[in-house]
């Protein structure tokens, strides 16, 4: 991912509210929002070329987040993918802090990232630039593009307060937040960071949809978590035009434990249904 935005334990009926966009080179091959094959546990899309995924979640509950880190550091020859360490995490029994944990002798190795790793009861964001120590995150919300979390880029601000706006919702719609998403304006010259680019570039990367013939937003993720579980996600996919190809929504409840807290609240809310919509024309 390149954009995203999230609630966590803030929203009076969802847990996790996740919205995202994937920017990336149009000619890098890459599979719609699916059930793995050969790993049924992880719900994500997946990267052709490395086998990874930006974006993913898990039956358990787990799910996890990557973007790349915008630096001038020149990429890390021969690095392992940044894309596995999702799977890597969904698939894993490991606490997120003890992944991250195990995580950092190895970060080096890899180009710059920022990683978001999460399930029912705790959520941690780590990056191998900067303090390169995993932070828990305590509830609120969030904003993360390709520097670190919070960093006040003005697509970051933007789409935050238009996030934070929506979220006084108590039935927040999957449709408001892709249309927070599907923002197309660049920021002013006198707000663009200055991340190395050249100022074209930086005109271009700084709209949270990326229009560019060779680079964009390929697709827009939303995610909601229940209290009690149930999830949704859904997942549209564009072309370098900007014009939608096609769309997934897939629907599941976690077998995980539900937390204390929301056992206290609403302890006859749970669904026992587990069904999965597919609406790709692909």
């Amino acid at each position: 991912m390149c954009l995203l935005v999230l609630a966590w334990k803030v929203h009076p009926r969802y847990r996790l509210v996740l919205a995202g966009n994937r920017d990336e080179f149009h000619d890098r091959p890459s599979a719609p929002l699916g059930w793995w094959q050969d790993d049924p546990r992880i719900l994500a899309g997946r990267d052709l070329k490395a086998g990874g995924t930006w974006l993913g979640v898990a039956r358990s509950g787990r799910f996890g987040v990557v973007t790349n880190y915008r630096d001038l550091q020149a990429p890390v020859e021969g690095a392992p993918s940044r894309g596995l360490l999702v799977p890597r995490f969904l698939t894993g029994a490991t606490s997120p802090k003890e992944f991250l944990d195990d995580l950092r002798g190895a970060a080096p190795r890899y180009s710059g990232f920022n990683l978001l790793v999460g399930g029912a009861r705790a959520l941690y964001y780590f990056s191998n630039r900067g303090s390169n120590a995993p932070q828990a995150l305590a509830p609120g919300i969030y904003g993360l593009s390709n520097h670190a979390l919070d960093t006040p880029w003005p697509k970051v601000v933007r789409t935050r307060a238009r996030f934070q706006a929506a979220l006084r919702d108590p039935e927040v719609s999957a449709e408001t937040l892709f249309e927070i998403l599907a923002d197309r304006e660049p920021a002013s010259d006198s707000e663009l960071p200055s991340t190395g680019l050249p100022l074209d570039w930086e005109r271009v990367v700084s709209a949270p949809f990326i229009l560019h013939e060779r680079y964009g937003t390929r697709c827009s993720t939303v995610v909601l978590v229940e209290r009690t579980g149930r999830t949704v996600v859904q997942e549209r996919r564009f072309d370098p035009a900007g014009v939608q190809t096609g769309s997934s929504r897939f629907e599941f409840t976690s077998a995980e434990v539900p937390e204390v807290w929301f056992e206290a609240e609403n302890p006859g809310e749970a669904i026992a249904t587990d069904s999965s919509f597919d609406t790709s024309p692909e």
